[in-house]
């Protein structure tokens, strides 16, 4: 694993996908991010945490 505490392994984040649209997620700090619903679910203790009730909304940075 890449990262502090809430780090989630290559080849996990390879394997899941947006519980909502089953599209791929992208990395961005400690969460995992679906750019084109725009929200961004939590990685805890390593643990992606994929419940669409778990999501925010997620903004780009520009």
């Amino acid at each position: 694993m890449v990262g502090g505490e809430n780090a989630v392994d290559e080849k996990l984040l390879e394997l899941v996908v947006c519980p909502r649209d089953k599209g791929p997620l992208e990395r961005l700090g400690d969460s995992l991010v679906n750019p084109r619903l725009a929200v961004a679910y939590p990685v805890r203790d390593g643990i992606p945490v994929l419940l669409p009730d778990a999501a925010t909304p997620w903004t780009p940075e520009r």
